[in-house]
């Protein structure tokens, strides 16, 4: 696992053969990220990652200059994981929170709202399709925020309020949302 680009560009992290988290590629990331510059500046943003996994997206959101980081993850490998690869990038701790438990308990008690989050659920999980209209019910999004939720090929997120486009890299889908005022 590499970071794209930024403050921390090209370095790399091992990940663990064990974990069962399938971290987006460096391909659909690369990809993702040059869509997203069109939406959102991450020089100073809030962020929120919701199934951080390997926290791929976390680092790299780190990386761009964004200014708080929130990282959720259930797993507890997975989150330990996490915060080692932030303690090696030494982060300032007002930067990054990396948060073990679940993400459906954070959205509900969480009091926070961000520019952009990322939500990369496993593909299986049969709350799957109800995500992104959580986020938007307990707005979590800031006006204009962009909501990036990666999917399988099953779904189609297109009818859905707030929808702004679908992309697809290989066999990993994203769906694009903004909060408008």
């Amino acid at each position: 696992m590499r970071i794209i680009t930024g403050q921390y560009k090209g370095r790399h992290f091992e990940v663990p053969r064990t974990f069962k988290a399938r971290p987006t590629t460096d391909f659909a990331k690369e990809n993702i990220f040059n869509v997203l510059n069109g939406y959102i500046d991450f020089d100073g943003a809030t962020a929120l990652d919701l199934f951080s996994g390997t926290g791929s997206i976390t680092l790299e959101l780190l990386s761009r200059g964004c200014a708080q980081v929130v990282s959720v993850e259930l797993d507890r490998d997975h989150h330990r994981f996490i915060q080692q690869c932030v303690a090696k990038l030494q982060c300032l701790p007002d930067n990054v929170q990396c948060i073990r438990g679940d993400v459906f308990r954070f959205m509900k008690s969480c009091k926070l709202q961000f520019d952009f989050i990322f939500a990369d659920p496993p593909y299986a999980l049969k709350e799957l399709p109800t995500i992104p209209a959580l986020i938007f019910e307990r707005q979590l999004l800031k006006e204009g925020g962009i909501l990036v939720f990666e999917h399988g090929k099953d779904y189609s997120f297109a009818d859905a309020p707030h929808f702004v486009e679908h992309r697809q890299y290989g066999s990993v889908n994203f769906s694009i949302f903004r909060r408008r005022s």
